[in-house]
């Protein structure tokens, strides 16, 4: 009787370990579809178990559950990480993009106001803020903003359109490199600074395309630069946590 009653209390714990592990895959899944946990979003489970009132079992196996799907890469010693979904359509939109916005930018400055610039400046410093504290989604979505006050007068809705959808792509595949590679985030700020005072001086067109290209580029460089070298010292992924 007491190993029936035992078989019996065993299975209501595993039910029950199942279905937390269910409900909390259902959460950290909903949180990387909507952007709050970005790519490269590191997911410590004692935390995301705080969250959900629950232990660190069924949290794990959520995340287990995740990994086979693609959403959750591990790294040794890192543990847990949201993954970038499709990089090399990631690389073919940033470099699309990279060209047209370049283009967008240089053909919306001779329109951009000092209000547009003291906008963008704002945005930047909250971006500078954010550094403190890293948050990879807040800052994607203040260098989204960011970038939108440059390119949103460019008198060509044709290219503007291109714009767009180039953004909408990356929306589309979780853009935020910036989870991976915190220190490209340090970059881009001082970048965008040096593009705002390009605007402020007038300078020719050519150069401030090139300049908002490279500075696209910069991004993308920097991503191809960190899945070299992970690859290169981590050639087999670990499922350790």
């Amino acid at each position: 009787m007491e190993e029936q009653a035992l078989s019996v209390t065993q299975s209501r714990d595993l039910a029950d370990t199942q279905s937390k592990s269910q409900r909390a895959y259902h959460w950290i899944k909903a949180r990387i579809s909507d952007g709050s946990y970005s790519p490269g979003y590191r997911l410590v489970l004692g935390i995301i178990a705080k969250e959900l009132a629950i232990s660190v079992v069924p949290v794990r196996e959520a995340i287990r559950s995740l990994e086979a799907e693609g959403l959750v890469t591990f790294e040794r010693n890192i543990g847990a990480r949201v993954a970038l979904f499709d990089e090399p359509e990631y690389q073919y939109t940033m470099q699309t993009l990279a060209l047209v916005e370049g283009a967008a930018t240089a053909l919306s400055a001779p329109a951009i106001t000092v209000d547009d610039i003291a906008r963008a400046r704002a945005i930047n410093e909250q971006m500078i803020e954010c550094l403190e504290h890293f948050d990879p989604h807040r800052f994607t979505v203040l260098n989204t903003a960011f970038h939108s006050v440059l390119y949103e007068r460019c008198p060509n809705p044709h290219i503007l359109d291109l714009v767009h959808r180039g953004w909408a792509r990356l929306n589309t595949l979780r853009d935020s490199v910036f989870g991976f590679v915190p220190g490209r985030a340090r970059e881009s700020v001082l970048e965008h600074e040096d593009l705002l005072r390009r605007i402020e001086s007038d300078e020719n067109a050519l150069d401030l395309e090139l300049a908002a290209r490279a500075h696209r580029l910069g991004t993308l460089d920097a991503l191809l630069a960190f899945q070299a070298q992970r690859h290169t010292h981590h050639p087999l992924r670990t499922t350790e946590s």
